[in-house]
């Protein structure tokens, strides 16, 4: 439920708000004026290296996300995070590249200090302005719903959310009758939609939400001629939310209005941080852990016959078939048609291996899969092929998980649902858990799955 509410949101306009190009911009600018100003204050000069870290902050915050309108420990939380992932970041860029030395490293340590701090003042001090404009009769936003049904209940809801942003649910509108609607008991029509017209002008409603089914288009075409003479803002509703919806988001395409409903988050910025941010962390990790990867080679060459790597065909990005890495902990390596899943007790796992899978060493090699651009560090698990075929007719919205590359880790897997999947109720969890991580995809996000997943290496005596 919490997902559709979500869903509704992302498709509501909700004037009036702080723009989102002022809330795409603040985050990241107070990040590049307090690096300016620091440098300033410490006496040091702005070269370019500072001009380098300049641009690098910019583009790993670009775009902010609009925290205005809200309050509480959340958004602290949610602000020192974020900016903590971006910080993890940019000392792995230093690290790699040895740049620290350019810099002050009081101002560095005053700069990551004291940024979040003014994130956190811009985005309180922003949020009072911005409730107390829209307690403002001349800035609230009477709306109304056109259609009795459980579309109009559930946009009628998310309306009533957003009173603090300037909402005002005025009522429901129809031609059918209160015991033919889907209206809740203590929920009654305001009117028809004869009568809409002079309801808007008398109560200067400012949003008219359509929820009418697509087989009432006579009626649609009808109703949207009787309001052009109204100033509304007329927004029609189509029910698609039966459908798992990622990334949602209205495109234009050569003027013609797209509605984009399985869309990857990993586009524009959003594409070039997460690889980047792949590249960086992969190129680390794979530096300190070489020393572990090869005593675990070692170990798998002496404890059964069989090569050290086993590679195994897996569905990738776009529904692509990739080969996939792992340390083998099996003494079979089944890869064809039929694959059968590792259950606890299995008798094909090796004494090493069963080490190696319960701390997930096995994995390590995946971290060549990343540098290759086959796979992401997070991101839904990639499945055997005959897994897929299996799967893709039994639960909704399987393939929608292909929409980004797979990952050695991911959300699903730090929520419980690692190792074996033996009934379909476990698979549809999974999928439901990686649709979640792709409609709310941030770079702290990443960083929260691999610090879990690290933990889990060691604490977690589930996997097998």
């Amino acid at each position: 439920m919490f997902e559709e509410r979500k869903a509704h949101k992302q498709f509501l306009n909700a004037p009036p708000s702080v723009p989102a190009l002022v809330a795409a911009f603040l985050e990241p600018t107070v990040a590049g004026v307090m690096l300016v100003a620091l440098h300033d204050a410490f006496g040091q000069g702005f070269g370019g290296a500072s001009v380098a870290l300049l641009i690098l902050t910019m583009v790993l915050m670009f775009p902010g996300i609009n925290r205005f309108g809200r309050t509480g420990v959340g958004v602290v939380i949610e602000i020192v995070l974020s900016w903590a992932g971006v910080v993890l970041v940019l000392v792995l860029v230093g690290y790699l590249s040895r740049g620290f030395h350019q810099f002050s490293h009081p101002m560095l340590i005053a700069w990551v200090l004291l940024t979040p701090l003014v994130q956190w003042g811009c985005v309180r001090y922003g949020t009072r302005i911005l409730l107390h404009r829209l307690r403002q009769a001349d800035m609230r936003r009477p709306a109304v719903v056109v259609g009795a049904n459980s579309m109009g209940v559930r946009v009628a809801g998310v309306l009533r959310s957003l009173r603090q942003r300037g909402h005002d649910f005025m009522g429901y509108f129809d031609d059918r009758s209160e015991d033919r609607s889907n209206l809740p008991e203590d929920e009654h029509l305001t009117g028809t939609l004869a009568q809409l017209p002079g309801f808007i002008d008398l109560h200067s409603v400012k949003d008219v939400y359509i929820t009418l089914p697509l087989t009432s288009q006579p009626r649609i075409l009808a109703l949207m001629e009787s309001l052009q003479n109204t100033t509304a803002s007329l927004h029609f509703v189509p029910d698609i939310f039966g459908v798992s919806i990622i990334q949602g988001r209205l495109e234009d395409m050569g003027g013609v209005p797209v509605v984009g409903l399985t869309v990857t988050p990993f586009t524009g910025v959003n594409g070039l941080v997460k690889r980047v941010s792949d590249v960086v962390l992969a190129s680390l990790i794979l530096v300190l852990i070489s020393p572990v990867m090869l005593a675990v080679a070692i170990g798998v060459k002496l404890s059964s016959p069989g090569p050290v790597i086993f590679r195994q065909r897996r569905t990738g990005l776009d529904g692509e078939i990739i080969e996939v890495y792992k340390f083998r902990s099996m003494t079979t390596q089944d890869n064809g048609a039929v694959v059968k899943q590792a259950t606890r007790g299995d008798a094909r796992i090796t004494p090493f291996g069963a080490f190696i899978r319960r701390t997930s060493l096995d994995e390590l090699p995946q971290f060549v899969n990343v540098l290759q651009g086959r796979m992401s560090i997070v991101g839904p698990r990639p499945h055997a092929v005959a897994h897929n075929d299996q799967y893709r007719a039994l639960v909704k919205a399987y393939m929608a998980r292909h929409k980004v590359k797979p990952g050695i880790t991911g959300w699903a897997q730090i929520n419980g649902l690692r190792g074996e999947t033996d009934t379909l109720d476990k698979m549809a969890r999974r999928v439901e858990f990686d649709l979640e991580y792709l409609r709310n995809w941030s770079l702290s996000l990443d960083l929260l799955i691999i610090a879990r997943t690290a933990k889990q290496m060691f604490f977690d005596r589930g996997a097998y």
